[in-house]
């Protein structure tokens, strides 16, 4: 071998063992001496939330990271791909969830969290921070989280001091109920108008923190024989909304009961003529902002009014959409309306002016019974304060659901 090839050679073989050596430093490494905590833990922040799940499994760390609640918190408030699907259940064995956005629709089947066969009977109560609510009459409610798989069995046999049955139904003695988040106590909250058998009407409340129900001192306005039984409110603001289906007079129509200071108010709904007797009023919200549709069987149109600034009449907004009946359900992440319809099969996207985007017939599209909105959360149930059992902390909130 000349000196010319004797000297490539060994070039060639230096440079080899220093890339070796650089691969085997690299792979000797921690990921904590590659990027530092914080910088690790803000971009975790920005994973979509359905990702997180299985970023768990990376390392020792990740998992610490993702499953600390006020990483789970933090992400809920500020991601910025949060993922919100439509929930139903049918036939009390199947639960799906529809996720829709500007391009594609899109569904999941999942099974409710039941240990056995699940009885018949289940209804959704409704959804709140990545927690859904579902009632089994007349025996127990169930708090789930379909992402990490927590549920939780709470029986409402004893609700209300004063029943003279053993039992009540919310089936059939509820006039309102909702389901809410107190932040200044950090608590979940289920509230319910309840009338007994000599008609009087009683407010109690269910705390998912201290597991009890809660008999509320709040005073029930009048307004609560507008309602038909098992009004479903909507949260918002820390608050519950309420609006009666047959809605004949504006005037301080939506009923508001605050979660925080466990007090009832009203505002009114936007100035329209009188409604026909096939009218009907629903709630819904849409792009944070609270939502009144009309659903008039006699009409081509459904009338959306939102209000823009909350509590502030003037700013409610008209909107109209040709659809005889059409339930708007969210905005895109183009401020789109994305609702569904019941004289047409499936799911659709209208822009603000009315025009007719997209039209999804290939996913699953309920009857007309009860289903919510869920957003996905990695959120935990508070516990309270005496518990410090690290063991029960973890068994409540990180297992991850096999089917999820």
């Amino acid at each position: 071998m000349d000196k010319k090839k004797k000297w490539r050679h060994t070039g060639n073989k230096v440079k080899e063992e220093a890339t070796m050596d650089k691969k085997k430093n690299h792979k000797s490494k921690s990921i904590l001496e590659i990027l530092p905590l914080e910088l690790i833990h803000r971009i975790l922040l920005l994973v979509p939330i359905r990702h997180l799940a299985r970023l768990r499994c990376v390392s020792k760390l990740w998992h610490s990271l993702i499953s600390n609640p006020d990483f789970a918190k933090l992400h809920f408030h500020h991601s910025p791909a949060a993922t919100t699907a439509c929930f139903f259940i049918e036939k009390a064995t199947i639960a799906y969830f529809i996720y829709i956005d500007d391009n594609d629709a899109s569904q999941k089947v999942v099974s409710p969290p039941f240990k056995k066969k699940p009885p018949s009977g289940f209804a959704v109560l409704g959804s709140c921070r990545g927690f859904i609510l579902l009632d089994r009459d007349p025996h127990f409610l169930v708090v789930w989280n379909p992402l990490t798989g927590f549920s939780k069995r709470i029986s409402y046999s004893h609700i209300g001091p004063r029943r003279i049955f053993r039992s009540i139904r919310l089936s059939y003695s509820a006039r309102l109920y909702g389901f809410g988040y107190d932040a200044s106590q950090d608590d979940y909250l289920f509230v319910v108008a309840w009338s007994d058998w000599k008609r009087q009407c009683h407010l109690d409340c269910l705390s998912l923190k201290i597991n009890s129900w809660i008999n509320l001192d709040a005073a029930l306005p009048n307004a609560v024989d507008w309602f038909d039984h098992n009004s479903c409110g909507l949260f918002l603001n820390g608050a519950i909304h309420w609006v009666p289906s047959c809605l004949k007079d504006y005037r301080d129509a939506i009923l508001i009961f605050d979660l925080k200071e466990r007090t009832f108010s009203r505002i009114s709904g936007p100035e329209q003529p009188v409604k026909s007797a096939s009218s009907y009023s629903s709630l819904a919200l849409l792009g944070g902002c609270l939502a009144l549709y009309n659903r008039n069987y006699n009409s081509c149109n459904t009338h959306i009014w939102v209000m823009k600034e909350y509590r502030v009449h003037s700013s409610w907004t008209l909107y109209r959409i040709p659809c005889k009946v059409f339930r708007p359900l969210c905005l895109s992440s183009n401020g789109d309306i994305i609702g569904r319809g019941y004289d047409k099969i499936g799911y659709f996207i209208y822009n603000v002016r009315g025009d007719l985007l997209k039209h999804f017939k290939n996913v699953c599209s309920p009857l007309p019974t009860r289903y919510c909105l869920y957003r996905e959360s990695l959120v935990v149930l508070p516990l309270p304060g005496d518990i410090k059992d690290k063991k029960k902390r973890k068994e409540n909130c990180y297992q991850v659901h096999h089917q999820v």
